[in-house]
């Protein structure tokens, strides 16, 4: 709470703070990509020999104003996180032709409002993730064959962090304009489809495969018993042999338009998980889940043809057993739209509706959950943006419970 009344502050205070760094600064304050001006001028130096430090921070306060679970004794919540990434171009640095690793820290601090207060079954904070110190969550090696063309990754991944196609997210449920709680939206359904169990960060290996310009091949395998806090070797190597798959394939797509060409990306994917699951109706486990997702976005309209202002729209769908997973079918749709005040090239405007149909199995009140979100961007230099946000959940966890929730927040990210 403490750290977002002080990003207030600094926000409140931007129009008159002109202070200079000095040459070790990187300038403006306010102009900088980062608050530290590329780490006091460090940065420059180490991105020459092939390394990449980035540091980013999340913080998001969140309120549930009407219904859910309870509005009172605690129901405005603040929760925050932190990320630290270390990308190491070893073509540069060793001389190692198209190899490169990444390595992600992550902490984290409060679980958010969702289940004591909403109860909500596609959660309303994305980045929540409760009181974790640090963990070591990404730790792999990559290497590019073919020019570029092939690429495989090999160590403890996360099968959505995804690979790019003509400057498009990809491999595994990208999206363009719905894929990142720090910038876009903050409900769970809005990032990633509900119906496809990712595992956690665990050991994995996964390929990617563009044969031709805008076409792509991607498969993964990763362990899915993984816990991200650890290093994945106890749950990979010892116990059941449970790896979680994914194969996606896709086209990127850029249609000419009068201020530029409007990319698009459209997305189909499978997924298998072996592991076994009690079935709702009580008739034992089963075993091998499969499902099918798909996940669409384009550029509609551009107002020129040098940055991302326009208008974009984006969709998912997803389908999965009803008799192991409490989601059976899911769809989202929405449209965001960068520059749409002006003067305000970089702000973004973006609403989304998701709705989660229930397993009839399962004990749901409700045969569905439906979620509308509504976020402002707004982009108060490079390197903070501060986003109110509204939601609303009808039938948070399949109803009975919890009546129609409505949650106000607003997040501040930090790019250090």
């Amino acid at each position: 709470m403490k750290r977002i009344v002080m990003a207030m502050v600094v926000v409140a205070a931007g129009g008159a703070w002109t202070a200079r760094a000095g040459e070790e600064g990187g300038g403006a304050i306010l102009e900088r990509d980062t608050l530290t001006g590329g780490w006091f001028g460090l940065g420059g130096p180490l991105e020459e020999r092939g390394i990449a430090v980035a540091v980013g921070v999340t913080q998001v306060f969140q309120a549930n104003t009407s219904g859910g679970l309870r509005t009172r004794d605690g129901s405005d919540q603040y929760a925050g996180s932190y990320d630290l990434e270390v990308e190491v171009d070893l073509e540069a640095l060793l001389g190692l032709t198209g190899g490169s690793l990444l390595a992600l820290a992550e902490g984290s601090w409060n679980e958010g409002i969702n289940d004591e207060w909403v109860g909500a079954l596609m959660g309303v904070n994305d980045d929540a993730g409760g009181d974790r110190s640090i963990d070591l969550t990404e730790l792999y090696y990559e290497q590019a064959l073919l020019d570029g063309r092939l690429r495989v990754r090999v160590g403890k991944i996360n099968l959505t962090g995804g690979f790019e196609c003509r400057h498009c997210p990809v491999a595994f449920d990208g999206n363009s304009f719905a894929n990142d709680e720090t910038a876009q939206f903050l409900n769970g359904a809005l990032v990633n489809n509900p119906t496809i169990p990712f595992p956690d960060n665990g050991l994995g290996v996964v390929v990617h495969l563009e044969p031709v310009e805008g076409f792509y091949l991607s498969a993964g395998v990763a362990d899915a018993d993984a816990d991200a806090r650890e290093t994945g070797f106890n749950t990979a190597f010892r116990g059941p042999d449970n790896f979680f798959s994914v194969f996606e394939m896709g086209v990127v797509q850029h249609a000419a338009l009068p201020c530029g060409e409007a990319p698009g990306a459209y997305r189909v994917g499978l997924w298998y998980d072996p592991q076994p699951k009690e079935r709702f109706d009580g008739r034992g486990v089963e075993r091998d889940d499969l499902g099918f997702y798909l996940s669409v976005d384009q550029m509609l309209h551009r107002e020129n043809g040098e940055d991302g202002q326009g208008l974009g729209v984006f969709g998912r769908f997803g389908l999965a057993d009803d008799a192991v997973n409490e989601i059976r079918t899911f769809w989202s749709a929405g449209a965001r739209y960068q520059g749409l005040v002006p003067d305000r090239d970089d702000d973004v405007l973006g609403f989304g509706v998701a709705q989660g149909r229930l397993s009839s199995a399962a004990d749901f009140d409700s045969r569905t959950e439906t979620v509308f979100e509504l976020y402002y961007n707004c982009m108060i230099t490079p390197w903070l943006s501060v986003t109110p946000d509204v939601q609303v959940v009808i039938n948070p966890g399949g109803g009975g419970a919890a009546d129609d929730a409505v949650v106000l927040g607003v997040r501040v990210q930090v790019a250090l």
